[in-house]
């Protein structure tokens, strides 16, 4: 006997997690998919183990919004030791120099900083998870394989410097800096703690990073696993997509249209991303805005 299509349990919508320190974030996916009871689980931009807060994870159908989410800036505080180096650029790695920082001013700090804003060219760490010929960059380095990756352009909006502390480690002085960086995904805030140490001469890497906002999503609605676990509330797909770009609601002969595919008038959205909505608020497509027209992207099946 032919059995039917297997009911989906799991609602689509997105799920911001506050992520705990020392998971990584495909450790977040499967511990959702277990809460949400569905495999059918992605996230949008990945945050490494020492890192913590917002990481905006799509269920069900929402998992194909996640890639233009990806797209959107990022906020983050950060601390940044000066005077120790790590091969990853951050806590996680072998130490590969030890330089007495204290003589650093922040007036020096200061201006070390101002070329790391804007739009910059960036070298990743050559520990991380940018694919070289297919395989990962961390993998080949543990293989044994000097790599270094090339620059990419990316934008830092925001390169602030809050505090300047001198904490003594080991019997030595270092320098610890609290930073806010608002930045364009793609953007490693663990390289801007490396090029800061280079540029004062002193080495640096990032010992504490919380993600702050993904796009729309803050730490204002992100909830802990354990909250996720007691009571599993998924952010439904028509407000994920309203918040997280522009709306457009057609009537019922143009939904129609929108579910082929075909191209609509873009009216008031001259450019940018947009959801759009048929009569009954249901999300139809996300489109992006072209020539006077709203070109679908993504296509969501009634």
């Amino acid at each position: 006997m032919a059995r039917g299509p297997r009911a989906r349990t799991a609602p689509d919508g997105l799920v911001v997690v506050d992520k705990p320190a020392g998971m990584t974030s495909h450790d977040v996916v499967a511990r959702v998919r277990r809460i949400v009871g569905t495999r059918k689980v992605g996230h949008a931009g990945t945050l490494d183990p020492m890192a913590t807060g917002v990481l905006v994870l799509g269920i069900e159908r929402a998992t194909r919004l996640l890639g233009h989410l990806a797209l959107t800036e990022k906020s983050y505080d950060a601390t940044i030791r000066l005077g120790r180096a790590t091969v990853t650029d951050d806590a996680e790695g072998e130490q590969t120099c030890a330089v007495d920082a204290s003589g650093v001013t922040r007036a020096a700090i200061e201006a070390a900083l101002e070329p790391l804003r804007g739009d910059i060219e960036q070298r990743p760490s050559s520990v991380s998870a940018v694919k070289v010929d297919g395989v990962r960059s961390y993998a080949r380095v543990r293989a044994g394989e000097d790599v270094e990756l090339p620059t990419r352009r990316v934008s830092v909006s925001r390169l602030e410097l809050h505090a300047v502390r001198t904490p003594t480690l080991d019997g030595a002085p270092v320098v610890d800096l609290d930073v806010t960086v608002e930045c364009s995904s793609g953007t490693y805030v663990r390289a801007i703690a490396r090029d800061l140490g280079a540029s004062l001469g002193v080495g640096g890497h990032l010992t504490a990073l919380r993600r702050t906002w993904v796009g729309p999503f803050g730490l204002s609605v992100a909830r802990t696993l354990e909250q996720l676990e007691a009571d599993p509330v998924v952010l439904p797909m028509a407000d994920a997509v309203s918040t997280a770009f522009a709306r457009a609601d057609v009537d019922a002969g143009t939904a129609a249209r929108v579910l082929t595919g075909a191209r609509i008038d873009a009216g008031a959205h001259p450019t940018g991303l947009v959801g759009v909505f048929g009569p009954d608020g249901t999300v139809l497509s996300l489109a992006e805005a072209r020539d006077g027209l709203l070109v679908p992207v993504v296509v969501f099946s009634s």
